[in-house]
């Protein structure tokens, strides 16, 4: 592990007491999550899990599953925000789901992190973990031969206890609504594409996780206000402890030590990436649900930015677009990195 920086202990201590902080909090907003399905006797030690929080999504369930399924995850822990499309019923149905439902507010339980932190916490201890949402899958080096096991295993070996994957905006050619996304398709038949460059990077000083923004939401939406573009990084994978807490989405964790995904002298650590199939011709209906919702960040100013800019029906595409061709094309780029794992 790298040789983190000695802070003054004030600083230190102040770090702590947010995380004593956010568990408690977690642990009292847990209090409005009603058990629909809890399988979590079917966890065995070494088992991978995966953690969600979500809301209307049925569309997505299949390819979402079959995705996390093929990769190797054995368990799926969901905290359902009141679905009225069906949602609830298909998780229930699923053999390797444990499922939560409430109808408490998603922005007073910090976006639902406090619902998952809650969950990591009390089932997640010992276990790798990825938390992501139903339009992120995540993808890293030898992805297409190598089962998510053989990363964790890896990540054991080295003593590493989280694992990076910059969210990649894919996109289709052309308009959203002309290319209509069907249950159970593969998103990226439709969203193929993405912005190979384009990205800025910046280091939080005070947690040590780095800042990425751009992608075809900065210039799409963001162009006039790049600061309030949307963060693109994250940490979805960790080998859980009851001590850790998310901060900020999958943003950023405390401890502080766990947001050290890069190597501070030069060098590269493995990354991953999660692909991000936001741009269906389902975002423009679920862009105006969530702006009456206001239930998201800063007063859903983001999804405010997308309602204003889909009145156009705008083409993501441009001449820079990438065509998707597999992980090695995303390391040629820079986006994903195989690290010292051959």
């Amino acid at each position: 592990m790298p040789r983190l920086t000695r802070w003054p202990i004030w600083k230190r201590l102040r770090r702590r007491t947010r995380r004593q902080w956010l568990i408690g909090r977690a642990l009292n907003r847990a209090r409005a999550l009603r058990p629909v399905q809890n399988r979590t006797d079917a966890i065995r030690p070494g088992d991978i899990l995966v953690f969600v929080t979500l809301r209307n999504e049925l569309i997505r369930l299949p390819w979402f599953f079959d995705h996390y399924r093929k990769l190797g995850v054995q368990h799926f822990l969901v905290v359902d925000n009141a679905s009225a499309d069906g949602s609830a019923e298909w998780l229930a149905g699923q053999p390797d789901v444990s499922l939560w439902r409430t109808e408490a507010s998603y922005k007073e339980s910090r976006f639902g992190m406090d619902w998952l932190n809650a969950l990591l916490r009390r089932y997640g201890s010992g276990h790798w973990c990825l938390t992501v949402d139903p339009d992120e899958f995540l993808i890293y080096p030898h992805h297409d031969t190598r089962p998510l096991q053989a990363l964790t295993d890896w990540l054991d070996a080295g003593e590493i206890r989280s694992f990076s994957a910059m969210l990649l905006d894919m996109y289709p050619k052309g308009s959203l609504v002309s290319q209509p996304y069907r249950a159970g398709q593969d998103p990226f038949e439709i969203a193929r594409w993405f912005d190979p460059a384009n990205y800025t990077i910046r280091k939080n000083w005070e947690y040590g996780n780095l800042w990425i923004q751009g992608g075809p939401r900065g210039r799409a939406f963001f162009a006039d206000d790049p600061g309030n573009g949307p963060a693109l990084n994250k940490i979805p994978l960790v080998r859980w402890e009851r001590s850790y807490a998310y901060v900020s989405s999958t943003h950023m964790l405390l401890p502080r030590s766990l947001n050290i995904v890069y190597d501070e002298h030069g060098g590269e650590k493995a990354s991953g990436c999660l692909l991000h199939a936001k741009f269906l011709s389902t975002f423009v209906e679920k862009s105006a649900e969530e702006l009456t919702r206001r239930q998201h960040y800063a007063d859903s100013q983001e999804y405010m930015a997308y309602h204003s800019g889909l009145q156009d029906d705008p083409d993501f595409w441009c001449e820079q677009s990438c065509e998707l061709q597999d992980w090695r094309q995303l390391e040629d780029l820079g986006l994903i990195s195989k690290g010292h794992w051959a």
